[in-house]
């Protein structure tokens, strides 16, 4: 929800009243003092130093609140993953994913982190590994199947696409989609430059990196 753009305000506001369910990542931690800045690259610490004193104590309070995992019917919601959520690893490669899939109990887990759209399964048919999801890409969920499926990031997709990235859970059709939006990305580079924060976190939006 914070710590790169320039709205972090309107953004809890917007997610607290209407998420059915939400859990925090490492940068709702950093910009309420729940995690040392130190393991925050220099733009990332500048940003979420910068979140943090815009934050009133009702925005505060909320995403100290957040718990770093919840289950949502067959689905298991992290940041990062689901073995020690708070270590903040990042699931990426092949073995990141598989070796993890003892360390949540339901069908399906949901991660963010990395900013990129991926997707790991493991079944009686063996492991599948897509290295990364496009737009529009449907992930039909099969029996005996159980999946990792990383969403992309809405405010900073790092797949070398700069659209918004989010997944559609479609529970009646069985179905998870892959969804990119375009999105004024010059407005929200200004809106970042105007309010003093690290040149990186604007120009990189371009690019999806």
């Amino acid at each position: 929800m914070v710590g790169y753009g320039a709205d972090p305000v309107a953004c809890v506001e917007r997610i607290a009243e209407r998420a059915v369910a939400v859990v925090a990542g490492n940068h709702e931690h950093g910009a309420v003092g729940l995690m040392p800045l130190q393991w925050f690259n220099p733009a990332a610490k500048a940003a979420a130093l910068w979140t943090g004193a815009r934050l009133d104590g009702d925005h505060s309070r909320y995403l100290r609140s957040l718990s770093l995992t919840t289950t949502l019917e067959e689905a298991t919601l992290v940041h990062a993953s689901p073995r020690n959520p708070g270590e903040w690893d990042y699931l990426i490669s092949a073995e990141d994913g598989f070796e993890v899939f003892g360390d949540f109990q339901t069908r399906l887990c949901f991660v963010g982190h990395s900013h990129r759209p991926d997707l790991w399964s493991l079944g009686s048919s063996g492991p599948e590994h897509a290295g990364g999801l496009s737009r529009g890409d449907a992930v039909r969920l099969e029996d005996g199947r159980r999946y990792i499926i990383n969403v992309g990031s809405v405010g900073q997709p790092r797949d070398r696409d700069p659209r918004a990235a989010y997944a559609i859970w479609d529970r009646d059709e069985r179905t998870v989609n892959i969804r990119r939006v375009d999105y004024d990305q010059r407005r929200a580079a200004e809106k970042i430059l105007a309010a003093g924060l690290p040149r990186v976190l604007a120009d990189r939006l371009a690019h999806g990196v």
